[in-house]
């Protein structure tokens, strides 16, 4: 029974046991964790306020509204202006009247070397047939042509044997007389600008490349603005690059107007707005630059002949002007031959005659179409184109 009763309380023991060793653990894991300690927080720096001073005020002199130096206003404000557009400078190109007597001096140091060997021949003692060939030698290197070098040497002869005795000046004054002869003093050498019926006059300059006819229409437009015709120009040549800018410097210089098309257009389209707008302008003169033909391309060559009746649908042409490089001798007189073919020249301009001894292209050339020189150039100069004198030309050549 004892035993029993000991058994009992020792489970009653060890139950009591077990029951406050669950109930501790459910305490220990019910218990939350502590709070972690506050941190100190330290408060951001109050930004300024409009008005506030950035720093801390510092004890500094300050000076009042008086004494302050103001402007008072009288000094000028600085402005700026814009840059002013350049207006290029209108030429005025100088008169005409006695152009060629301003040059002949240039025209005798280039050109005399022709008179000079003449002359040296002719005063001979014996003017065999050796020196008679040689004369004929001299004009044949000069350009004159072989119909006119023999016509030349046989007046001449004729006028030597007659005369008799031959001194400097009787000389001078025969060879003279002959060469008139040859270069013609009846042809009408005058540029027809002004039309019987109404304005403007129209001339189409033509020629190959590298005679200078853009710079000759520049020139020829300086000679009418000289003389107070205003004018036009057409720049036709779109074919050759820059050759319209290069016409339109010509013109604005001495305050002409250009009339141009694109680069590579209708040439003949450029000829007929030219016309037009010389009209329109009421302008004297309307001159026409044509395309460098090469005489040798017979497609060319027919475009040109459609400029010339594409102009012709406002009016007439005054004047067809041919430009042949006087240094070119036979070969310029190829050219004048096809350029004939194609349109009616009625005029003829020289240039490059200056530095040359073979003026004889004048007679050459005149021969060849039956049509005058009208103008000649004589240098790099503006104002270097000239209207042409045969008296004033043949007393270059042969020098005082």
């Amino acid at each position: 029974m004892e035993t029993v009763i000991l058994a009992v309380v020792i489970a009653v023991v060890v139950l009591g046991a077990l029951g406050g060793l669950v109930v501790g653990s459910r305490r220990k894991k019910s218990l939350p964790p502590p709070p972690p300690a506050a941190p100190d927080i330290t408060a951001p720096p109050a930004e300024p306020h409009v008005g506030d001073e950035a720093e801390t005020p510092r004890d500094e002199p300050r000076r009042t509204i008086e004494e302050v130096d103001l402007p008072d206003g009288s000094a000028p404000v600085a402005v700026e202006e814009p840059p002013a557009l350049e207006i290029p400078e209108i030429e005025v190109p100088e008169p005409t009247a006695g152009r060629l007597v301003r040059l002949r001096a240039r025209l005798s140091r280039s050109q005399n070397a022709l008179g000079k060997g003449l002359l040296t021949l002719l005063s001979r003692e014996h003017l065999d047939e050796d020196t008679w060939e040689e004369i004929e030698d001299t004009l044949l290197t000069a350009d004159v042509g072989v119909a006119p070098t023999q016509e030349l040497v046989e007046g001449l002869r004729e006028r030597v044997k007659v005369l008799g005795t031959r001194t400097p000046d009787e000389l001078r004054g025969l060879l003279r007389e002959e060469l008139l002869k040859l270069v013609g003093t009846d042809f009408d050498r005058t540029v027809r600008t002004e039309p019987e019926t109404s304005k403007p006059g129209i001339v189409m300059v033509v020629g190959v490349n590298g005679t200078g006819k853009t710079t000759t229409t520049g020139k020829l437009a300086r000679v009418l603005v000289a003389d107070g015709r205003s004018v036009v120009l057409g720049a036709a040549d779109t074919f050759r690059a820059a050759a319209a800018d290069q016409l339109q410097t010509w013109g604005e210089r001495v305050g002409a107007h250009t009339v141009r098309g694109p680069e590579g257009g209708d040439p003949a389209s450029v000829a007929f707005d030219a016309v037009k707008e010389g009209k329109e302008l009421g302008s004297d003169v309307v001159l026409i630059d044509t395309a460098g033909r090469l005489h040798t391309k017979t497609g060319l060559m027919d475009e040109l002949g459609k400029v010339k009746r594409v102009v012709e649908k406002h009016a007439p042409l005054d004047e067809i002007l041919l430009v042949l490089d006087a240094t070119t001798g036979q070969n310029g007189l190829v050219q004048a031959r096809v350029f004939a073919e194609v349109v009616d020249i009625t005029g003829i301009v020289l240039t490059k005659l200056d530095g040359t001894a073979k003026g004889g292209i004048v007679v050459a050339v005149q021969r060849e179409l039956g049509v005058p020189v009208k103008l000649v150039g004589l240098g790099e100069g503006a104002d270097d184109l000239a209207p042409f004198e045969p008296e004033a030309f043949v007393d270059a050549l042969i020098g005082d």
